[in-house]
């Protein structure tokens, strides 16, 4: 079995791309509250509080107590059995009591007690008054064993009510709840069954019930299917999870369920509760450590629906940065160049790229930078009058410590933008263009057949660049698409055609090896963007 300890044994979950900065409760893993006091900084206090907390036999068991103050959240950490100095007023105190066994088959039992401080004040947690926690669901027959659950209880009057929280995980059988009815609680719970699919549902209750748990019928789930291709990623290893998202935070919120962790090319399907889920994929390199990955949009499901959610699609490409312009400058994030479009976000695998800003014949600025442990990764060159100016990105993949795999797509990336400023005060977004390829008819290893012709589409993208930043329009006059087959020494132009918004490329293929896509875009301005992803797609 493993154990709760805050975030520890499973940080490699934790992305440096997290868009949310939310405190994550695994199957396997629960979390803490994020912003602690600790007893130390309490030596102001008027009063104090002590929590002694029960094993299931009666006998004192060590733990890790979260004090959390009603009505303002402040949030404090105390060993149990250890005085916590406190202003007087009204506190939740909750825990996981967490007691092993010989066999590894230990039991978790959660429990919180509303306490009214005033004084030395003492209260304590009993393992032995919990409550088993069962989950039943019709499973089918190759689902044998019983469910994971992990489950956490959480200060309800909030504003975010999943930051405070105990929580434990453990098989149906061995995880406990102690009940208490107050509405200043909440108890959530994810379990999962695992059999030729997964099989996940969550449910979130005021206060901690007296018989915590639920029943549950197949027929009243929807399903996920999680295609996972190869040949994208930095690593070969991929591990992908489902996370709860309520549309109102409540005590599920961010409960993960773990659906595979395996070498790509694969696809998995799970079955969950109607309602929002946030799919996440983690990408381990050849030294162990991650190396990438990410969170799609969000996917609100209904009772029967069924839904595919991809990974690892060819092509790996630019997603999200443009160049921004204003106060006499134009600055460029280079962190988003090479991405997986089906997760989509500012920031997508680390590179290392050289940027030049030229006006005419004259170099503006050059400069060589990387993201790698470095969040400042950041082109800026100074844009002094008006005038067509030329920015160039060439970025390559770029992770010391860790070997590439063989024969890994999407290893570098090119950007020639060719822009007018008009004025260099103004505060705009380039007129420029981001170029989504989307090969169809590849295998699971993004592999098109030997001499055969694949159709690309081509989508020319300019996406939001925030909210203090104008994106104005710029109409598409023309797209352009060519093929290298042998690492961009020489080009061969590829049939376009065009319907509505869309602009699909045939692309012959070679006998062998690998090819390179670019793309040209032409605004009714005269502005270009020149794209190009080298070993967009192998062949095999």
């Amino acid at each position: 079995m493993g154990r709760l300890r805050g975030l520890e044994g499973e940080l490699k979950m934790v992305r440096r791309m997290m868009v949310r900065r939310r405190t994550l409760a695994v199957v396997g893993v629960a979390a803490l509250a994020p912003l602690f006091v600790s007893a130390a900084a309490a030596q102001a206090a008027s009063a104090s509080l002590t929590v002694t907390t029960l094993g299931r036999h009666g006998a004192k068991v060590a733990t890790t107590v979260t004090v959390v103050a009603v009505p303002s959240g402040r949030t404090y950490s105390v060993s149990s059995g250890k005085r916590l100095g406190l202003p007087s007023g009204r506190y939740l105190a909750m825990t996981d009591i967490y007691e092993s066994a010989p066999d590894g088959l230990g039991t978790d039992t959660i429990g919180a007690q509303v306490v009214q401080v005033s004084g030395n004040k003492a209260v304590t947690l009993d393992a032995r008054k919990g409550k088993a926690v069962k989950v039943s669901l019709d499973t089918p027959a190759d689902v044998t064993g019983p469910p994971r659950i992990s489950a956490q209880v959480c200060a309800a009057s909030m504003d975010m009510p999943d930051a405070f929280s105990a929580g434990g995980w453990n098989d149906e059988g061995s995880l406990y709840a102690i009940p208490n009815s107050s509405p200043l609680l909440q108890f959530g719970y994810l379990a999962q069954w695992s059999g030729d699919d997964g099989y996940v549902v969550v449910k979130n209750s005021k206060g901690i019930p007296a018989a915590p748990g639920g029943s549950f019928k197949r027929s009243q789930l929807a399903s996920v299917h999680f295609a996972v291709r190869s040949g994208t990623e930095m690593g070969t290893q991929v591990y992908t999870a489902l996370q709860a998202e309520p549309k109102v935070d409540d005590c599920t919120t961010d409960l993960m369920a773990g659906v595979r962790d395996d070498n790509a090319p694969y696809g998995a399907t799970v079955h969950v509760t109607p309602g929002t889920w946030q799919p996440r994929d983690d990408i381990s390199g050849s030294n162990g450590e991650d190396v990438s990955g990410g969170f799609p949009k969000l996917r609100t499901l209904k009772t029967g629906q069924s839904v595919t959610q991809s990974f690892g699609r060819a092509v790996w490409g630019p997603t999200h940065n443009l160049p921004l312009l204003g106060d006499r400058s134009v600055t460029f994030w280079p962190d988003g160049l090479v991405n997986d479009p089906d997760v989509g976000g500012g920031s997508g695998d680390i590179t290392k790229e050289t940027v030049v800003l030229s006006k005419g014949a004259t170099t503006v600025k050059k400069q060589t930078l990387t993201d790698w442990r470095n969040s400042d990764d950041e082109f800026s060159a100074p844009v002094r009058s008006a005038g067509w100016y030329r920015l160039t990105v060439d970025g390559q993949r770029y992770r010391p410590g860790i070997t590439f795999p063989a024969g890994m797509l999407s290893s570098r990336v090119t950007l020639d933008w060719h822009f007018k400023v008009a004025d260099p005060a103004r505060a705009w977004v380039a007129p420029v263009f981001l170029t989504r390829f989307l090969p169809a008819g590849l295998n699971s290893h993004n592999q098109a057949a030997p001499n055969s012709t694949t159709t690309v589409g081509v989508t020319p993208g300019r996406e939001s660049q925030g909210p203090d930043t104008r994106l104005t329009g710029v109409t598409v006059k023309s797209v352009r698409v060519w093929s290298s087959a042998d690492g961009g020494r020489t080009w061969k132009a590829a049939t376009v055609t065009h319907s509505g918004t869309a602009w699909q490329a045939s692309v012959h293929n070679p006998a062998s090896g690998a090819v390179a896509l670019r793309s040209e875009v032409t605004d009714t301005a005269g502005d270009s963007s020149v794209q190009t992803v080298y070993r967009a797609y192998a062949i095999g």
